[in-house]
């Protein structure tokens, strides 16, 4: 994500590298090569030029103290900016009204029947939400069928009348439905075509007009650029919507409707979406895309991330197992499962400051794990709670049962055995291998 606008906005600040201050020749400098990799990500002309106007201004404007270099002030500048150009801070998202209405909106192709399941999924998960889905597009059978299957997926009732072509009425009925069965948020998926018309826009201004919706979210595939701020523009004209969702950021996207579509229709960024898994759905912060744009990693969401898969009973007694020197493979394929629901592993990886970098050309896939998997697998629940119990002959049985080699099977047993070594010696340290946070 935005790989190729991190690098050349890094190019760009090596003009102060080894200044000694700042001056308006080694800042035009720079801000000349900012505009030109704003541009290059398909940011517009006129807002890349306001944006590095502004820089520039801070920049001449500021003393550089003996402890911070002119780079260092200008990365802080820059993303400053950046913040500011996307929002400033995380939008609100309301979920108001019995039910709460919300109406997504945007093109074919853009991501919008599965954002409608990740956002059920995350009411459902997250705020402890009682949702319904409602398919609502009346012209692609295929989209009834896509919704009923992620609805299936996460667990939420779906609302569909394949016979009915009356979008508003279905929409209606829906709402009735979702009354008498107590669900308190209905989440409508309108449809979509290949490129703006009148007939679709009609359409969904009146389902708005019919259900007076809390919020009026306009999905848009990142990866299509100043295209997508164009048409975004033109559904706000129509819609006036309440916030935009950027979708298939894992893609090759060069950051252009990040950074352009909260200046261009004033309205913020409120969710982000990358793969197809229906957990891989994000509030947007502005701040943090900022800090992974400028690759400083965003420990912040991480942290959030492994919170979220975080259990406080597991935990401890995981805890008591390592000082004890218990930690086994179940304990093991048990940590790997928690990890793998965090989501994408080279996202995760690319949030930790400078490994982002280190990482862009490299292939880490989500099946990485696999392998080690299937090892442990294939161990009896004895074998997995007692790893000394596994001799040659039990490694021969493991590896032909995981279609592995018997060397394959012995390097994870001996990266095994170290990483309790490790264990073991954290326990030596002051805080005795204690988890922070968690009380003996």
């Amino acid at each position: 994500m935005f790989n190729s606008l991190s690098e050349k906005l890094e190019s760009a600040f090596k003009n102060l590298k080894g200044q000694a201050r700042i001056t308006e020749l080694n800042v035009a400098n720079t801000v000349k090569d900012i505009r030109r990799a704003l541009i290059d990500a398909d940011v517009n002309f006129k807002i890349a030029k306001e944006f590095t106007d502004k820089v520039k201004e801070k920049a001449i404007g500021e003393k550089v103290i003996n402890a911070v270099s002119p780079g260092q002030l200008m990365v802080k500048i820059v993303q400053d900016e950046l913040t500011e150009l996307m929002g400033g801070t995380a939008a609100e998202f309301s979920v108001s009204g019995n039910p709460a209405i919300i109406l997504i909106a945007g093109l074919q192709g853009s991501g919008k029947t599965t954002f409608t399941g990740k956002l059920a999924n995350y009411l459902k998960n997250q705020k402890g939400k009682s949702p319904m889905v409602v398919a609502a597009d009346i012209y692609r059978p295929a989209a009834i069928d896509q919704l009923t299957v992620l609805a299936e997926q996460v667990g939420v009732p779906v609302y569909a009348e394949r016979d009915n072509k009356d979008a508003v009425s279905i929409v209606q009925n829906a709402l009735k439905a979702a009354k008498a069965q107590n669900k308190n948020v209905v989440i409508i998926d309108t449809a979509g075509r290949l490129a703006i018309d009148e007939v679709m826009m009609t359409e969904v201004a009146n389902i708005k007009q019919a259900v007076q919706p809390s919020e009026i979210l306009f999905v848009v595939d990142a990866m299509t650029g100043q295209d997508a701020v164009n048409t975004a523009k033109a559904f706000n004209d129509r819609l006036d919507f309440t916030g935009v969702v950027l979708t298939k950021l894992d893609g090759d996207t060069r950051g252009g409707a990040a950074l352009s579509i909260k200046y261009t229709v004033q309205k913020p960024i409120k969710f982000m979406s990358s793969g197809e898994k229906m957990d891989t759905l994000d509030v947007f912060y502005p701040d943090r895309m900022a800090q992974r744009i400028l690759g400083m990693g965003d420990i912040a969401s991480l942290v959030e991330k492994a919170q979220e898969q975080f259990d406080e009973e597991r935990a401890r007694k995981l805890e008591k197992k390592i000082r004890k020197n218990q930690f086994d493979f179940q304990d093991f394929l048990e940590q790997l499962q928690q990890i793998k629901k965090m989501g994408n592993l080279k996202d995760l990886m690319g949030m930790i400051p400078g490994v982002g970098k280190a990482i862009k050309d490299v292939d880490i896939n989500d099946d990485a794990f696999k392998g080690i998997e299937a090892i442990i697998h294939s161990m009896t629940p004895q074998e997995r709670a007692n790893p000394d119990l596994i001799d040659q002959k039990r490694k021969l049985r493991i590896a032909k049962g995981s279609g592995k080699d018997i060397q394959e099977v012995n390097a994870f047993m001996k990266q095994f055995e170290q990483m309790k070594k490790m264990m073991g010696a954290m326990n030596k340290l002051p805080m005795g291998g204690r988890m922070p946070g968690l009380k003996r």
